[in-house]
């Protein structure tokens, strides 16, 4: 099992313990009512609902976006900075056991 932290526009630590690997942080979060992770696509890369910011130490662990990735954030541009991932394209494994990421506000 993995551990998870969501950090929610309200500030409050949303901690996951049983994560697993394979899942996707959607999944995760959407399975734990974490707020402001909404998915609204169902996890296909094609809304940005699901918009967060990956902590700087956890950055190059969870790497970078793919082009398709990067075509989505651009429709949440004016909250998009270092770390913008979609929670759709995270899936755990074990070295990302520890993650940290805040959930960014919507565009």
């Amino acid at each position: 099992m993995l551990r998870v932290t969501f950090v929610q526009a309200n500030g409050v630590e949303k901690v996951i313990e049983d994560a697993l690997p394979g899942q996707t942080l959607l999944t995760i979060a959407r399975a734990n009512g974490v707020d402001g992770v909404l998915g609204d696509c169902g996890g296909c890369c094609s809304c940005a609902t699901c918009h967060v910011y990956v902590d700087a130490q956890w950055q190059s662990a969870v790497g970078g976006t793919e082009e398709v990735e990067a075509s989505t954030l651009e429709m949440a541009s004016e909250v998009v900075q270092v770390g913008s991932r979609l929670c759709c394209q995270i899936t755990l494994r074990p070295e990302l056991n520890g993650l940290r990421v805040t959930v960014a506000p919507s565009a």
